[in-house]
């Protein structure tokens, strides 16, 4: 589909119209899609294959071992995780 200044300036016209507590997300999924577009690494993923290896035992048994540890409350929130990992 070309963009035309018609295109434009009905995306305009409609984002003039959002209310404004969707401002927010309307420009993040613009964001996103610009980005989409240009950044090599979110390109290399989405063109990327598909991992279809099956899990091993030992897989299985680190994600139920994490499964545990989330249901018993052994975690960590991200800065924590954060701090641990930087020494801080």
């Amino acid at each position: 589909m070309a963009i035309t200044a018609t295109t434009k300036k009905e995306l305009k016209r409609l984002v003039d119209q959002l209310p404004h507590n969707e401002l927010y997300t309307a420009h993040r999924f613009l964001e996103y899609l610009v980005v989409q577009g240009t950044h090599p690494v979110l390109r290399a993923i989405q063109k990327a294959p598909v991992d279809d290896e099956p899990l091993t035992a030992e897989d299985i048994a680190a994600l139920r071992e994490a499964d545990e540890d989330i249901i018993a409350g052994r975690v960590v929130s991200h800065e924590e995780a954060r701090r641990r990992l930087l020494g801080q």
